[in-house]
C-alpha cells in the first residue's frame, strides 16, 4: 500500500512528465514546495519500485508502471470530483480540496462503485479525462481559446487549472462547460480576446484565454 507522500509525488510527477514523461528533480522540488534532498530521496525509492528511471543531472521518467500507478490515484480524484458535483450537489469550484483528501482512500470496490453510480464518465467537471480501471487515458483533442481566430465557433470543453479564484471567476461570467463561443476578434498588443457567448460579449485576457480548452463547435 503507497503512502500518501508517496501518492503526492506520483500525482506530481504525474502531471508534470507531459507528453515525454520526464520531469526534472528541480521543477519536481518546485512544484512540491519540497528542498532537493527529500525529492532526490524519493525518487530514488521510486527508482527500486521500478515506478521511475531515474540517473544523475537527468530528468526523471516514469516508467509504465510509474504511470499507471499514478494514473489511478488520478481516477480516484477525477470521480470524487465528479460525485461531488453530480450527487451532492457542490460547485464545480468547490471540489478540489476535498477530493485532495479523499483520493488517498484504498479501496478500489468503493471507487468502482462510485464509477457505477455516475454512468462511468469519461470527464471531471472540469473536463479532465477520467483514467479507466487500469489507468489508461483518452485525451481530447482540444487547444487553448488563445489559439482561436476571429469568427470561430467553438465550444468550451475543459479548464487547465481548477482553482477556486479562476472558477469563481468564470462562474461570475456564466462560463461554464459546455457553452457556444465564438471568437470576434483579438487585439494586437495584449493578445485579449472579444468572444460573444450566450447573448452576451466580453473581452478576456490572454491568461483566462490560455486556461480555457475549446473545440470546434
Amino acid at each position: 500500500m503507497n503512502s500518501l507522500t508517496e501518492e503526492n509525488y506520483l500525482k506530481a510527477l504525474y502531471h508534470l512528465a507531459g507528453e515525454h514523461d520526464e520531469v526534472t528533480v528541480n521543477d519536481l522540488s518546485r512544484h512540491l514546495n519540497i528542498k532537493m534532498p527529500s525529492v532526490n530521496s524519493m525518487i530514488k525509492k521510486f527508482a527500486e519500485k521500478k515506478w521511475v528511471i531515474y540517473e544523475s543531472y537527468k530528468p526523471v521518467r516514469l516508467t509504465e508502471t510509474g504511470k499507471k500507478e499514478a494514473s489511478l490515484i488520478v481516477r480516484k480524484h477525477r470521480l470524487t470530483e465528479m460525485f461531488l458535483v453530480q450527487k451532492m450537489g457542490f460547485g464545480w469550484e468547490n471540489v478540489h480540496e476535498i477530493a485532495e483528501q479523499l483520493e488517498h482512500i484504498h479501496s478500489e470496490i468503493f471507487f468502482d462503485k462510485m464509477d457505477e453510480i455516475l454512468n462511468y464518465p469519461k470527464v471531471d467537471p472540469h473536463g479532465e479525462p477520467i483514467p479507466d480501471k487500469d489507468g489508461h487515458v483518452v485525451q481530447p483533442d482540444l487547444k487553448k481559446l488563445s489559439q482561436c481566430k476571429a469568427n470561430d465557433l467553438v465550444k468550451l470543453s475543459s479548464v487547465t487549472t481548477s482553482s477556486e479564484d479562476f472558477l469563481n471567476f468564470l462562474n461570475k461570467r456564466q462560463l461554464i462547460l459546455g457553452t457556444s463561443i465564438t471568437v470576434l476578434g483579438k487585439e494586437d498588443f495584449d493578445q485579449s480576446m472579444q468572444v460573444r457567448y450566450n447573448n452576451q460579449v466580453e473581452t478576456l485576457s490572454k491568461t483566462v484565454c490560455d486556461r480555457l480548452l475549446v473545440k470546434l463547435d
